[in-house]
């Protein structure tokens, strides 16, 4: 990354000046298109500079990259430090979710530029990618402590790891819906996320017993059946190294199979991502009707048992549900369809919300923004594998369906 020129205080302003103008749009394009979307020519496009103008502020797009990584993880890191000022665990994390809701504000009337979004971290090569990811690890385990307190024991680590990832991913996804609603609004919009993610949706008393559904999928033809081997593999590896490490030749080495065959099956690798993310939400689809049919005799036992079924799949299955950090490598306008399918599945769970509600077995919560929080949570999982291998299964699904069900400060 290139250093201030020693040169005259007001070349020096110049330079900054220029080299801020540049981070903003390359954020923006990162956030259109996702890094391997940033290409030098659209930035010097739209700072009005060439692309060799542009190299003397960032030597390569890597580096522009990581530089506009950083200055969201400035912002994150203050927030943090921010809400670790207030007295106690509960107005921690209420400050946390204003200061984001805050920031969102701004950007809406236009007072402040939004962040790169850091679902695109793992696109990064290395160096940079371990080094950033290192950077993200701090800033979380920092807040992991003073949100949930010291944690002595495997299984108190268990649960404020569990807690401190849901708050994370909900605080991260809420910018997929917060386009609903009015600025206006975000006061009140604030106080019921916080209110759902403090005391979860479960009603008073309501037990943690679910019944793991017993799922039984479409079965595809022989001809489908190559195209499906890709869409699983392709699923598990981008999930584990994004949208740029999950290459065609790598998919196919995972299958050991040529190129060739892969694109026997699909056109291209966004075709590929699309397909994905409508067999991970036709999955999703699937399992709530089923726990509508059968999952139990009230609403929360037929939301939990959807819960822990699709917590199951994300820990354990070999074919997880797509991680919507993917979402960063679609085209724009295929992109929106697809958060626009998430919102139609979201209120699916908003519904069942609903007839909980009415029926006693759910608290009165806002189901439109606890829909959003149960889909959060869910597709999230997946980035706690590893975590949940080190515990028994139900355990594992128990510990962290616990921040939905009863919120990120209940016992389990």
């Amino acid at each position: 990354m290139s250093a201030f020129p020693s040169d005259t205080p007001d070349q020096t302003a110049r330079y900054a000046e220029k080299r801020e103008r540049i981070l903003d749009v390359a954020t923006d394009l990162i956030n259109e298109r996702g890094v391997k979307g940033m290409t030098f020519v659209d930035v010097a496009q739209r700072v009005d500079l060439n692309t060799t103008s542009i190299t003397y502020y960032f030597k390569r797009k890597e580096l522009l990259a990581e530089a506009a990584f950083e200055r969201s993880l400035d912002r994150i890191e203050a927030r943090v430090e921010e809400a670790c000022r207030k007295h106690d665990p509960q107005a921690r994390v209420a400050a946390y979710v204003d200061a984001e809701l805050a920031d969102w504000a701004r950007v809406r009337r236009k007072e402040a530029r939004p962040m790169a979004r850091l679902s695109d971290l793992r696109a990064m090569d290395e160096p940079i990618r371990t080094r950033l990811g290192a950077r993200y690890l701090e800033v979380q385990r920092r807040a992991a402590e003073s949100f949930f307190g010291a944690a002595e024991t495997a299984q108190a680590r268990a649960l404020r790891a569990a807690r401190m990832h849901v708050l994370a991913e909900n605080v991260y996804w809420m910018p997929a819906w917060l386009g609903s609603y009015s600025v206006a609004d975000f006061d009140r919009v604030g106080r019921r996320l916080v209110e759902i993610l403090s005391r979860g949706v479960a009603g008073d008393g309501a037990p943690w017993r679910p019944l793991l559904l017993a799922i039984e999928e479409p079965r595809c033809s022989d001809a489908d059946a190559g195209r499906e081997t890709f869409i699983r593999a392709a699923s598990r590896l981008i999930n584990e190294r994004g949208y740029k490490g999950a290459s065609v030749e790598r998919i196919a080495s995972d299958l050991n199979v040529t190129k060739g065959s892969f694109y026997h099956h699909l056109d291209a690798k966004d075709d590929l991502v699309l397909e994905c993310f409508e067999r991970s939400y036709a999955r999703v689809s699937l399992v709530q009707r089923t726990a509508i049919e059968r999952g139990g005799a009230d609403y929360w036992t037929k939301l939990s048992a959807a819960i822990a079924t699709l917590l199951d799949v994300q820990f354990r299955s070999d074919f997880p549900l797509l991680r919507t950090a993917a979402l960063q490598a679609l085209p724009t306008d295929v992109r929106h369809a697809v958060v626009e399918r998430s919102n139609r599945i979201a209120r699916r769970f908003a519904g069942m919300l609903i007839d909980g509600v009415s029926e006693g077995s759910i608290r009165a919560i806002d189901p439109l923004i606890a829909s959003q929080t149960i889909m959060a949570s869910i597709n999230g999982a997946y980035d706690l594998r590893k975590w949940a291998a080190q515990l028994e299964p139900a355990r594992a699904i128990e510990i962290y369906a616990s921040t939905i069900a009863y919120g990120l400060f209940a016992d389990v």
